[in-house]
């Protein structure tokens, strides 16, 4: 979900959802982070598991000053940093493939978005859609097919999942269809995809039981449950639904980080009426939660949004940090959270980043 609706809207507004155009975060230098408490997000770490991610590298979008969304590769200490797409628009949202040749992204135009395809050295650029909104591409691991949601702009609704689908390619022979083939499944918005390790399994963000809620399906959309039960489907002081965005799969395949809290669609930027106080309730209902797959042991990781995994098994957030003057991307680790400094300092624009597997 991080996005922005408009530069000059003057809060601060850093969430885990898909509000607007494109997909990013644009973040006030003056927003209040919140407290770095560390909560272990995979439990009962041992030590056959490293305290400290391995150090690889990382494909992350963000803009420099006030240019485009870019696609950069940089290892995960900051080093060896290069662009690998044109600078002509904004291009975010990337996967990188786990075979590691491919890299599937969303570039922006005056058509709308569309997937594209390049290798990891920015070469090779392949155009995979045509016109439509498409987001949040996700590799199966066969790295060939690509799963991602489609959004259809419709009446009023500021949310694009709340009018998506989810979609299937076949890269290599650009064949593509609705992922679920059922017509009833189809009668509620399925959005934002993340595929099992195993590649059985996709987890996705339904309205089908009221709110955007985490499901997990087998790939078809057959014995689809929701994943991740609510305290209270309503927040008590805001008297606003609490929603859940943005499920990010644990590489063990035993834990879906999300987003969860009240949707920025409430805050003023969507209203038109200005209300800073309440925003400000808004944004601290923001949350990243960790639940089992079977729905159990769901806690809060930390504040912020974007959940994403290393491949060996370490959470990460996004929030906007005062003291950098922009984004942050926190990782957890054995000795507590701690900053992954893939983002230039005072990056205002982010579009997401992946890892290399």
């Amino acid at each position: 979900m991080l996005t922005e609706c408009s530069p000059s809207r003057g809060i601060r507004l850093f969430v885990v959802g898909l509000m607007s155009c494109f997909m990013e975060i644009h973040v006030n230098a003056q927003a209040n982070a919140g407290p770095h408490v560390h909560v272990s997000a995979t439990p009962n770490k041992s030590s056959e598991i490293p305290t400290r991610p391995t150090l690889r590298e990382v494909i992350v979008s963000y803009a420099e000053g006030n240019g485009k969304l870019q696609l950069y590769r940089v290892k995960t200490d900051g080093a060896s940093r290069k662009r690998i797409t044109d600078g002509q628009t904004n291009c975010m949202m990337p996967a990188w493939s786990p075979d590691q040749h491919k890299v599937v992204y969303v570039k922006q135009s005056d058509q709308g978005l569309d997937l594209w395809m390049c290798d990891p050295e920015g070469r090779s650029h392949k155009r995979l859609t045509k016109f439509g909104a498409n987001r949040l591409p996700a590799w199966l691991p066969d790295s060939k097919h690509v799963i991602w949601m489609v959004s259809t702009p419709s009446g009023e609704a500021k949310d694009p999942a709340a009018n998506s689908q989810l979609h299937i390619m076949n890269t290599e022979t650009m064949e593509s269809r609705p992922l679920f083939g059922d017509a009833a499944q189809s009668r509620f918005s399925n959005a934002m995809p993340t595929v099992s390790p195993d590649g059985t399994k996709v987890a996705f963000v339904s309205n089908r039981s009221g709110e955007f809620r985490v499901w997990v399906s087998n790939l078809d959309g057959s014995e689809a449950r929701a994943v991740s039960p609510v305290a209270v489907g309503t927040d008590p002081d805001l008297k606003l639904p609490i929603e859940q965005k943005v499920p990010s799969w644990s590489p063990d395949g035993k834990w879906i980080a999300h987003w969860e809290g009240v949707e920025m669609i409430h805050m003023s930027p969507f209203t038109g009426i200005s209300n800073p106080e309440r925003d400000r309730k808004i944004e601290s209902t923001f949350r990243i939660c960790v639940v089992g797959l079977d729905g159990k042991k769901k806690r809060v990781a930390g504040r912020g949004d974007d959940p994403n995994w290393s491949p060996d098994g370490f959470l990460t957030r996004s929030f906007p940090d005062p003291r950098k003057g922009g984004a942050n991307i926190m990782i957890d680790g054995k000795d507590g959270w701690q900053e992954l400094p893939i983002l230039p300092a005072r990056t205002l624009r982010y579009g997401r980043f992946t890892w290399q597997p």
